[in-house]
């Protein structure tokens, strides 16, 4: 009888303990689970890389005096990306070949990249490196109801229309500020830009004449959206002495208020491929110029397209 009550004791006993193990087991495995930092956020940052994709070709200004950059530089696409991440562990979203993709990052702003590369974009990024295709013509010519420094209608008094009519709205911004501005040279045909190089190239040989004209496709005039400008008189039309003229000044204060950059400013001529031209406007909208004159860069940098080759084939 003694045996068997003990018997039932222990098996009671041997119960309890493996019902109050089994709840430990779940508890367990209700636990939840900890991530790795940043494992998360690596994918979707490396998904959305490169949405903009690569730059196309374009290429650089008409026949403004040109500075040869180091021909050693890197492919503009590639350029800066290898340390742009470094630091931050974002460099999957800058990696070699992307181009521009990821431009505008650093104040939080999304750049249209696919801008860059579409020749009847007004934004579209023309310089050493990326050109305009042979047979490009804008459809969209105007005369700007504006001064020229010349009386004629003929082509390099044109614009494209959108540009034109921020021509006009600028230049009668400055009269209200007393400042007499005047058009020197506006759109440039390929066949014209063709035959102006092929004469400096007779004149002083190809390398020499690259240095100062732009190879044809390559020049910011065959857009119709850039325009030399000097002061009513004409003095110092496109020459180094209007930079300091009070037209210069009023220029670089307030260009960007009509959407128009200093598309060639001091300083950065290591970048653009080109000297101080502070006659040279380029039309990019207001929303670009604003950002980029805030940013106090360039169109290569923001469309994080530099350094520009000094080559071009």
């Amino acid at each position: 009888m003694y045996s068997k009550k003990g018997t039932l004791t222990a098996a009671v006993i041997l119960m309890m303990a493996a019902a109050l193990f089994a709840g430990c087991g779940d508890k367990e495995a209700d636990a939840p689970q900890v991530s790795s930092p940043g494992t998360e956020n690596a994918g979707e940052a490396n998904g959305g890389a490169g949405a903009g994709g690569n730059a196309a070709a374009g290429g650089e200004t008409g026949d403004n005096g040109a500075v040869n950059p180091d021909d050693n530089a890197n492919n503009p696409a590639d350029s800066g990306t290898a340390g742009s991440g470094a630091g931050n562990g974002s460099g999957a979203e800058n990696s070699p070949g992307q181009g521009p993709a990821d431009s505008g990052a650093d104040n939080g702003q999304s750049v249209d990249t696919a801008a860059a590369s579409d020749p009847y974009s007004t934004a579209v990024l023309i310089n050493k490196q990326f050109a305009l295709p042979d047979d490009y013509e804008p459809k969209d010519l105007v005369y700007p109801d504006v001064r020229f420094t010349f009386k004629e209608k003929i082509e390099k008094r044109m614009m494209r229309k959108e540009a034109a009519e921020a021509l006009k709205e600028l230049f009668a911004g400055a009269e209200q500020d007393g400042i007499y501005l005047a058009g020197v040279s506006a759109y440039r045909s390929h066949k014209t830009q063709t035959a102006l190089f092929n004469r400096y190239v007779e004149k002083d040989g190809e390398e020499k004449a690259k240095t100062y004209s732009a190879v044809p496709g390559h020049s910011e005039h065959e857009t119709g959206l850039a325009i030399d400008v000097s002061g009513s008189d004409g003095k110092c039309a496109a020459e180094s002495c209007f930079g300091d003229t009070k037209e210069a000044a009023w220029l670089a204060d307030h260009a960007t208020e009509y959407g128009f950059i200093i598309r060639y400013p001091e300083g950065k001529e290591d970048i653009t491929g080109y000297k101080y031209e502070p006659w040279h406007l380029r039309y990019v909208g207001k929303e670009i110029a604003a950002d980029i004159a805030e940013r106090g860069i360039t169109l290569e940098e923001y469309y994080d397209a530099v350094p520009v080759s000094g080559q071009q084939q």
